[in-house]
């Protein structure tokens, strides 16, 4: 089932997110809801706080940067818990986008490389590390769990520079081919 993405301006993209165990509802049901949404939205990566769900879970496709990055082309996870061990290398800028705030694309300095700790879809514990492409979509879908967005980490002038454009997202002001849920509609 597609479920709506939850739009900028909404509470819960701001909550740090709760931790499940194997005992969590419906769990994977609730995770092929979550590939069915991110594909219907053509995104690579996808948090349960984007989805109304404030726990600490996201999925990731990076099939789409394939192209550019053969390692991507079979890397598709579920991260249930995940903790960011450590984060090393020269910062680098990419441009991100995000599903909870569509037509915005920013460029964003982030680590290279990150060891990361997590629970798989099936609850076995994990530990891998990750760089490239592949550490920056886990780091923005980890920003998610923690309650921050992209914006958050852009240059404070532009992000000044984007309010309005965030506000009308808010409010649905925007079109997109997506089912979203804006959280300033009345």
């Amino acid at each position: 089932m597609v479920l709506p993405i939850i739009a900028y301006g909404d509470p819960i993209l701001r909550k740090m997110s709760e931790e499940i165990d194997e005992s969590y509802p419906d769990l994977k049901e609730f995770i092929n809801d979550m590939y069915e949404t991110m594909y219907d939205s053509s995104g690579v990566g996808l948090a349960a706080p984007q989805v109304g769900r404030s726990i600490r879970l996201f999925i990731i496709d990076g099939e789409k940067y394939g192209e550019e990055d053969e390692s991507l082309l079979n890397f598709k996870e579920v991260f249930i818990n995940p903790i960011i061990i450590e984060e090393t290398g020269q910062e680098w800028d990419f441009n991100e986008g995000c599903l909870s705030i569509p037509g915005i694309r920013e460029d964003v300095r982030r680590k290279p490389q990150i060891t990361l700790e997590y629970y798989d879809e099936n609850f076995v514990l994990k530990e891998e590390i990750f760089d490239g492409v592949a550490a920056r979509i886990i780091q923005h879908e980890y920003d998610h769990i923690e309650g921050v967005l992209f914006t958050d980490r852009i240059n404070p002038l532009r992000r000044r520079l984007l309010k309005g454009k965030l506000h009308n997202i808010a409010k649905g002001n925007i079109e997109v081919d997506y089912k979203m849920k804006f959280p300033l509609l009345k």
